[in-house]
């Protein structure tokens, strides 16, 4: 919501679809109060945000949040890659079936090092752009909508390194289990893999 007079705008947060947090902390479902300034060619919202956290727990701290434009540059990253999503085929490598709330997700290079990029998607949203594959995690927590019982992590090839195609190991716990894939992408098609929620057994 943007009060044009006032230069304001209002943001509430519905649900969150992706976190990286310590195993110890619980992300929160934010609102935003904000304020537009433009001086030149630089603009920004400066404000204050609250919420509550998303197990129901109790509130989150408040604080102060200033958020600067991205540059244009960044806008054609994204594009880009979201074009890629499109136009290449995506290659289902496997289906999970898992029974918890939280996915934790590891992005590494394959082997030897030979400056792949990649860029990652959850269910057609960027959440990884533009990143290169090292012998260091990237790493992506997928929360399971419960709304969405299937949720599609696609991984896109920005470029194809030295040694092509782009490979990637990917790692991920889930269930209290760790999985281990071999990825690769090219020009034309992206990896994916699937996540498909089952509700635990009762007790």
């Amino acid at each position: 919501l943007f009060n044009p007079t006032q230069h304001r705008v209002i943001v509430n947060e519905l649900k969150v679809m992706t976190f990286h947090v310590p195993v110890d902390c619980v992300p929160c479902i934010k609102n935003f109060s904000l304020y537009h300034t433009k001086e030149g060619n630089k603009e920004s919202l400066v404000g204050e945000m609250s919420g509550k956290m998303m197990n129901g727990s109790g509130n989150c701290p408040p604080g102060r949040i200033k958020l600067a434009r991205i540059t244009e540059g960044k806008f054609k990253d994204i594009e880009k890659a979201s074009e890629k999503l499109t136009l290449r085929k995506n290659e289902l490598v496997k289906e999970i079936k898992v029974d918890t709330g939280v996915i934790h997700i590891s992005f590494y290079d394959n082997g030897i090092i030979d400056n792949d990029s990649i860029s990652v998607f959850v269910n057609n949203f960027p959440v990884l752009s533009m990143k290169k594959l090292t012998s260091k995690a990237l790493p992506l927590d997928v929360k399971i909508d419960l709304n969405r019982t299937q949720q599609e992590v696609v991984m896109i090839a920005e470029n194809l390194g030295t040694i092509p195609p782009n490979t990637a190991l990917m790692t991920i716990m889930a269930n209290g289990k760790r999985y281990q894939l071999f990825l690769t992408a090219t020009e034309q098609k992206n990896a994916m893999v699937r996540f498909i929620y089952e509700k635990p057994p009762a007790n």
